[in-house]
């Protein structure tokens, strides 16, 4: 079994930082890419891709993000990190981490999801 634990979401004005954190147990490899996604309020909106990076360091960012955004991990603790400056309204959206590629009990997932953590930026 795989639990992803996810930490540091919250309320911030504009401009402000925050750093979300995202551990990993169970059956993770250092070969799965991790990352983040979110997804904005509205039912229409579809998860959309943050950041990700590699177990060799190797990041993705989206366009909206980059230059404020930046993610990390730590291999030897199975965590992702992502330090978000500069934080917009626009931003507001409940941020997921993601463990790609991964095999769990025989079944495959592209994705595997935490829950959620809520981060709320106000203007």
């Amino acid at each position: 079994q795989v639990h992803l634990v996810e930490s540091g979401g919250g309320l911030v004005q504009a401009g402000g930082s925050l750093r979300l954190s995202c551990a990993a147990s169970g059956s993770i490899f250092s070969a799965n890419a991790m990352g983040w996604y979110r997804q904005a309020p509205g039912k229409q909106r579809e998860r959309e891709l943050v950041a990700t990076v590699t177990s060799s360091g190797r990041t993705n960012y989206a366009d909206s993000v980059k230059g404020r955004f930046t993610i990390s991990r730590d291999n030897a603790k199975n965590t992702v990190y992502l330090q978000m400056n500069s934080l917009e309204p626009e931003d507001t959206a409940v941020y997921y981490c993601t463990v790609q590629g991964i095999y769990i009990r025989g079944t495959y997932y592209e994705n595997y999801w935490g829950q959620g953590t809520q981060v709320t930026v106000s203007s």
